[in-house]
């Protein structure tokens, strides 16, 4: 009794709240500043618009394991975590289980509340110069109105010298065998047996994002261009759908939807993967490069609604 009323504690502890009376985030800032959860409460019970964080997966902290991490300085991954950028190599920490270093700082390091409200709350990751040789600030604003969630991240250059970026948010949402999928796109990414971007090519005919796909018939973890910063993601069988709108630059969306999870992303971001190793201007990557002292933002709404 007692180690499990512990228990309960440090978890409570871990994580922090927000609510507008209709829906509720819980944001774990110790877990790279994910959310652990987005919910509703409807005739009783919950409707999970996230896929909820576990208990375990809160304690040790697991932000992979969360319903939305945040993306700074860039998306997805780095081929063996080397690039080359103002005359110099730039190479990243890796390891067997990491080879690409995916995903940068953010999910990997605590955040700190700056500042917290009913229904909003705003945390912030300070980067020092390391391996990455460029002192950056991220920041995420999360609120909530009338039930619908608003997540706004902010990347600003705090070294002397420009800096590579790119950003974007990492939800991940329930799969059911139903679960539907509607994105205007106009291009992807194909890839190697590593997941990094070889050839820009057309959608697949039967899988294109823009006519809609069942995410049970898919098997993507696929960059997607030419996105109009919108999505629709339905759960016909539970009356459900979920809208998503992005502001630029998140003009890319990645849609990772590995066979047989109850779970799959869809993920806003401004950048292709490995971006910074394709700047030759041929097609535009998302690479962005802030100069000193300057900083980029957008926001992504998410949008629910039930079935009357």
């Amino acid at each position: 009794m007692t180690k499990n009323f512990a228990a309960i504690v440090a978890q409570h502890t871990q994580l922090i709240s927000i609510s507008d009376g209709i829906a509720t985030v819980d944001i774990a800032p110790a877990a790279g500043g994910a959310l652990a959860s987005y919910r509703w409460w409807h005739n009783g019970s919950a409707v999970d618009w996230l896929r909820p964080a576990d208990p375990a997966a809160v304690s040790r902290s697991d932000a992979g394991a969360m319903a939305c991490f945040p993306l700074v300085p860039y998306s997805n991954r780095i081929r063996g975590g080397c690039f080359e950028f103002a005359g110099r190599t730039i190479k990243l920490p890796t390891t067997a289980d990491d080879p690409h270093h995916e995903h940068g700082h953010g999910w990997r390091r605590p955040w700190t509340v700056v500042r917290h409200e009913a229904s909003t709350i705003v945390l912030r990751y300070r980067h020092a110069a390391d391996s990455w040789p460029w002192s950056y600030e991220a920041e995420q604003e999360i609120s909530l109105a009338d039930g619908t969630l608003c997540v706004t991240i902010k990347v600003r250059n705090l070294s002397g010298a420009p800096m590579p970026v790119g950003f974007g948010l990492h939800p991940y949402f329930p799969s059911t065998p139903w679960t539907h999928v509607q994105a205007p796109v106009s291009g992807m990414w194909e890839t190697d047996t590593e997941v990094l971007p070889i050839r820009h090519v057309l959608p697949p005919v039967g899988a294109d994002p823009s006519i809609g796909f069942d995410v049970s018939e898919v098997d993507f973890d696929t960059v997607f261009t030419g996105w109009e910063r919108r999505a629709r993601i339905s759960w016909p069988e539970h009356g459900r759908q979920l809208d998503i709108e992005a502001e630029a630059p998140l003009d890319f969306l990645v849609l990772y939807m590995p066979p047989g999870e109850p779970f799959f992303c869809a993920e806003p971001v401004s950048n292709i993967t490995d971006a910074f190793n394709h700047t030759d201007g041929r097609i535009d990557t998302g690479c962005i490069v802030l100069a000193p002292g300057l900083m980029r933002s957008a926001s992504v709404r998410f949008t629910p609604s039930l079935a009357v």
